[in-house]
């Protein structure tokens, strides 16, 4: 295969990945379990299907105990990020909660100068004026009783910019498969932990942990199944490999159109178009043209940490 042609697969390999990372928020919608069930199943499944590859075993024997502790730091983030995003999916809608993840990129600039210890680039602060407009366009066009799943989506956002600044920093002293399956399997047990102590002081209810909604029924298990392969652990493979020949900034182009894809999907398949005003997609607009614009603006793209999927 010739190294054009390489390079046209790569492409289109990174954006079936977007593509079904998009449907990740759309199975979160049609999945009727409340967030915390929901984000522990989607760990569960994702970590035993890890436990079968030979490889993270022999890098879980050698991984030092420091770097594993940081692991599972990260782990919890993760696990307290997909909470926030789908409890944003249950308060409002998926087109909501992935406007909301598109302001990831907006955190990072700002956040990533202090975990990195590199200095602060001016030019990330224009990044974050310039979609203020963007997010009082969203806010004013959705319906007032979505304005608690905007607040939980923009905290999801700030925590996937925290974990992906610090994943960055840490992913190359391990195997990604190994990363993976430490900082997903110690996220199911932050939420076990958390799961049980909501129980225990009786509030699970408000939590969606009533009795008989943890396991889910015949139809949330195979959305379930899906989300966790189809959606998380196919896209993760088939991103390694892409990643292998693109340019950081043709992976970050790429995976920045995510929210684009998703809010696409939503129209189709939900109708979701129904709820929301005109100034919520221009506010979107806004707020995508500047995550976009941006890496053009810095020329110091970033690949996406492939260590933990969307």
């Amino acid at each position: 295969m010739s190294e054009r042609a390489a390079l046209r697969r790569a492409q289109w390999q990174i954006h079936l990945c977007v593509l079904l990372w998009g449907f990740t928020a759309i199975l979160g919608k049609l999945i009727t379990l409340g967030a915390l069930a929901l984000v522990w199943w989607r760990m569960l499944l994702v970590a035993l299907a890890l436990v079968l590859v030979p490889r993270v075993w022999r890098g879980l024997r050698a991984l030092p105990a420091r770097l594993a502790a940081a692991y599972a730091g990260i782990g919890v983030l993760v696990a307290l990020h997909w909470l926030t995003f789908y409890g944003a999916i249950k308060l409002a809608n998926a087109s909501v909660a992935v406007s909301c993840i598109a302001l990831g990129p907006v955190f990072l600039a700002l956040v990533e100068p202090w975990i990195a210890r590199r200095r602060f680039d001016p030019r990330e602060l224009v990044l974050g004026v310039a979609v203020v407009p963007g997010v009082a366009l969203v806010v004013g066009g959705v319906p007032a009783h979505m304005h608690a799943g905007i607040a939980v989506g923009v905290a999801s956002a700030l925590l996937v910019a925290v974990f992906g600044a610090w994943n960055k920093r840490l992913v190359e002293h391990a195997d990604p498969l190994v990363v993976t399956f430490v900082e997903l399997g110690v996220g199911m047990l932050f939420l076990t932990v958390v799961g049980a102590v909501l129980l225990a002081t009786g509030t699970g209810n408000a939590a969606g942990l009533a009795p008989g909604a943890l396991v889910p029924g015949t139809r949330d298990a195979l959305l379930l199944v899906l989300l966790a392969l189809a959606c998380t652990l196919l896209p993760f493979a088939l991103s390694l490999v892409a990643l292998r020949k693109l340019s950081a900034f043709q992976a970050q182009l790429a995976v920045n159109l995510e929210p684009v894809y998703a809010i696409v999907l939503a129209v189709l398949l939900l109708g979701e178009q129904r709820e929301l005003g005109a100034s919520f997609y221009a506010g979107v607009a806004i707020i995508l043209l500047a995550v976009l614009v941006h890496p053009l603006l810095t020329r110091r793209p970033a690949p996406p940490a492939p260590a933990t999927p969307a």
